[in-house]
């Protein structure tokens, strides 16, 4: 019984299937296997008789073919004469003839010796007739007639007894065939009856957890997580079912523990978030203040060139109405979507201020394809990357530091290169740069607050795809490229 229960389900039901369908067919096969012994002893009973009669049909025909020749004397009656004499020959050649005492055997023997006679006697009339011995063949016609009529007699007789005996063998077979056909109902329904009991306790034994399994997830829909945990009784489905039924409300108790726990947690945040609330609202004013001041300073750059340009300061009029451009850009353009046009007049007004600053020390190139000059992109985007050129490229060479702006297209994708002729960048600056781990280096070296983790963030947020960055550095002092890529799509596209 336990290597039953450790087998799986649908070994189980199989199990059970073929055991009582075997069963049944054993005994349905004993039984008709019976049946039909019976039934060839009942059809042997009169087979003595059925070969009498067609030993009195055979005789029969041989005196009336033995007659019709003696009359007729054609060669289509000595035909059928030689014809019946062999089949009847034949049938008496087939007659018990042993010695025995059994009184049917004797009567046997006798009708074979009889019968050999017989067709002796019926040959040497034929011969007689055919050799015109008139004399001869009446007196072997009148001795094969009285010996015809003898065994004719005789086998009547024989086939009489037999017969008696064959009825009273008969009426046994048939009350025997009747007991046994009794004897089969009732082992056929014995048989069934223990089938019906064998299938019901064993499909018991498997639906019994099944309903344990039901009740006790029927407590867990009520929501009671408290029931004791089921045994497993089998290795089966259904033992697996209950084993993983077990786990998932050990794992629910410990999650209800869990958020008790996260609860009380929380409820002593939320004593400390009445704390944080003022120092929230003093942030939120800081951070207003620190709108206010790029507008402020914008404004005063303004004024700033505009007093330069009444004064005929043409050099310095440019070179603060380039700072209040920069500046503007910086105040309108932070969270909005520009086009690589705007972008590319940010980096000029850059690039002319940090000339002015350093004394023409930067050499700065551009090399545009016009049509891509209106596709959509992020703000602020190539700025910080010309200014990390500045900080950390150009600024510490000796010599004369060049800027290259490439901009051209291959396939469906616009690519924007920046490159310098710096210092170059090693692999795991490369690596820290693209994996957003060098912010705060960045932030050190005196930028505008944009690291380039901020940009590829916003890159790959607006193109919704990761591959937006390469950066290209063949070692120290090689300078390095920044390669930036965007959908080849113009402004005008999209609005549409």
């Amino acid at each position: 019984m336990n290597r039953f229960q450790s087998l799986p389900l649908q070994a189980k039901i199989s199990i059970i299937y073929i055991f009582a369908n075997v069963l049944v067919l054993a005994v349905n096969v004993i039984l008709l296997v019976g049946i039909n012994s019976m039934s060839n002893e009942m059809d042997m009973v009169y087979q003595g008789n059925l070969h009498l009669n067609q030993l009195v049909t055979a005789l029969e025909n041989v005196q009336d073919s033995m007659t019709d020749y003696l009359n007729a004397k054609t060669s289509d009656s000595l035909e059928d004469y030689y014809r019946s004499e062999q089949d009847y020959r034949e049938m008496v050649q087939e007659l018990d003839d042993e010695v025995t005492g059994i009184a049917f055997a004797r009567m046997e023997r006798n009708i074979k010796n009889m019968s050999e006679n017989y067709l002796e006697i019926v040959s040497q009339t034929v011969e007689a007739k055919r050799g015109r011995n008139v004399e001869k063949y009446r007196v072997r016609y009148e001795s094969a007639t009285q010996l015809y009529d003898y065994i004719n007699t005789y086998i009547e007789s024989l086939n009489n007894e037999q017969f008696k005996h064959n009825s009273e063998n008969y009426k046994e077979l048939l009350d025997a065939f009747r007991l046994f056909e009794t004897i089969s109902v009732v082992v056929m329904c014995l048989v069934i009856l223990g089938n019906v009991s064998i299938i019901i306790k064993l499909a018991g034994a498997i639906i019994s957890p099944l309903k344990t399994l039901a009740g006790s997830a029927n407590e867990v829909a009520k929501g009671n997580f408290d029931i004791e945990l089921l045994e497993v009784q089998s290795q089966d489905e259904i033992g697996v079912v209950t084993g993983a039924f077990n786990q998932m409300i050990i794992s629910i108790r410990q999650y209800i523990e869990r958020i008790r726990e996260s609860m009380e947690v929380e409820r002593a945040l939320k004593e400390k978030e009445l704390l944080m609330e003022t120092h929230l609202k003093d942030a939120q004013l800081k951070y207003l203040q620190a709108q206010i001041n790029p507008h402020f300073l914008f404004n005063t750059l303004n004024a700033g060139a505009q007093l330069a340009m009444m004064e005929g300061a043409d050099r310095t009029y440019q070179y603060v109405q380039n700072m209040a451009e920069f500046f503007r850009y910086n105040v309108k353009k932070g969270d909005e979507i520009v086009t690589l046009r705007e972008e590319i007049e940010l980096v000029d007004n850059y690039i002319y201020i940090l000339n002015v600053r350093f004394s023409g020390d930067i050499h700065y190139e551009k090399e545009l394809d016009k049509n891509l000059l209106d596709i959509q992109m992020p703000s602020m985007i190539l700025q910080p990357i010309v200014e990390n050129c500045v900080n950390h490229g150009i600024r510490e060479m000796a010599g004369e530091g060049k800027i290259k702006l490439y901009v051209y297209q291959i396939d469906d994708v616009a690519c924007i290169s920046i490159s310098d002729n710096g210092k170059g960048m090693s692999r795991d600056v490369i690596h820290k740069v693209l994996s957003g781990t060098y912010r705060e280096e960045e932030l050190a070296a005196g930028s505008n607050g944009i690291g380039m983790d901020n940009v590829i963030a916003r890159l790959k947020l607006f193109t919704e795809t990761d591959d937006v960055i390469s950066i290209i550095s063949e070692g120290e002092n090689m300078g390095t490229e920044v390669i930036l890529y965007l959908p080849a799509k113009e402004k005008e596209e999209e609005d549409v």
